[in-house]
């Protein structure tokens, strides 16, 4: 096990190289002046704008300031300073708790929701109960994120308050801890509810008609017991697979649910900071995410072996 751990970290380094690279290359290429922007409306003294050129290494070739970028990151886990001399690690610390919150409220959600309707549907194959969840998991795709997000804001926001004289569910700011990631989280987690319940329902259908469900059943095992123990366990691995990578979803789509309901989150800033140009701090939030994503699924393949004992990584 061990082995497959640093084996699959250092298969990790090349992915990160690639995706920091491929990002700082499209931000940095982006048309305009960075220096020019921290200015304004005015226009900066020809010489000051030279010197803070060659301060942030924007005179040398791209690949060059790529270079002092990722070698202050792995080396010293230095992503560097904004156009303001301000350390995007300290920009970053703050805003990243408030993204992880709303992401494991949403990841825990779509975990709980979308495995208990896929496995309610797949028990119910054919009835109605079945078409109702599956018509409502087509709607709540169709609907954009946006959409969703605006409609549960005035509804839980402004009229139930208005019917009920209570502010059960906030829908702005973090001011009401935990309860203030309720709403958001479910506008984030949405759309993956919808494909989750729908996974869950296809993976557990295929099960249950594999030959050791009906030997299980056979034996005279009760169904709880078929359907628990060894059906919804190897169903359990496809699900598994898309919560891991969802994590990463879940951080990097946060921009729009963090803006409509005003989080000061990583999403919040990485929008602010692609408005104002600031290339350090949105190379900084992506470089982040990405190893968000890499240890994710890295700790994905270990649950494997939990699931399924015959897997086996040495």
């Amino acid at each position: 096990m061990g082995r497959y751990v640093i084996r699959r970290l250092i298969q990790a380094i090349p992915v990160l190289l690639g995706a920091t690279l491929l990002i700082f290359c499209i931000v940095f290429a982006l048309p305009g002046d960075p220096i020019a922007a921290m200015f304004g409306d005015k226009r900066p003294d020809p010489a000051v704008a030279e010197v803070l050129r060659e301060q942030y290494h924007l005179n040398d070739p791209l690949l060059l300031q790529y270079w002092y970028y990722i070698s202050g990151v792995l080396l010293h886990g230095d992503f560097g300073v904004n156009f303001a001399d301000v350390p995007v690690s300290q920009i970053m610390a703050g805003k990243f708790q408030v993204t992880l919150n709303l992401a494991l409220v949403a990841l825990l959600m779509e975990a709980v929701i979308g495995v208990g309707l896929g496995l309610w549907a797949a028990l119910r194959r054919g009835k109605s109960t079945d078409t109702v969840i599956l018509a409502s998991t087509l709607l709540l795709i169709s609907v954009p994120t946006l959409v969703t997000g605006f409609v549960l804001q005035l509804v839980l926001g402004v009229k139930l308050k208005q019917w009920t004289g209570l502010d059960i569910f906030p829908v702005a700011g973090t001011f009401a801890g935990l309860r203030s990631y309720l709403v958001p989280g479910f506008v984030l987690a949405g759309v993956s509810v919808a494909y989750l319940t729908r996974l869950t329902r296809t993976s557990l259908v295929e099960t249950l008609r594999a030959d050791y469900i009906r030997t299980a059943t056979a034996k005279g095992l009760s169904r709880r017991r078929v359907i628990g123990r060894h059906g919804l366990r190897n169903a359990l691995i496809p699900l598994v697979t898309y919560l891991g990578a969802d994590l990463g979803n879940l951080m990097g789509g946060a921009v729009i649910t963090e803006t409509i309901f005003n989080l000061p989150g990583i999403g919040n800033q990485l929008f602010t900071s692609v408005y104002l140009r600031e290339q350090p701090v949105v190379v900084g939030i992506v470089t982040v995410l990405v190893l968000i994503y890499i240890l994710a699924n890295l700790v994905v393949d270990l649950l494997y072996a939990v699931l399924d004992p015959r897997i086996r990584y040495e």
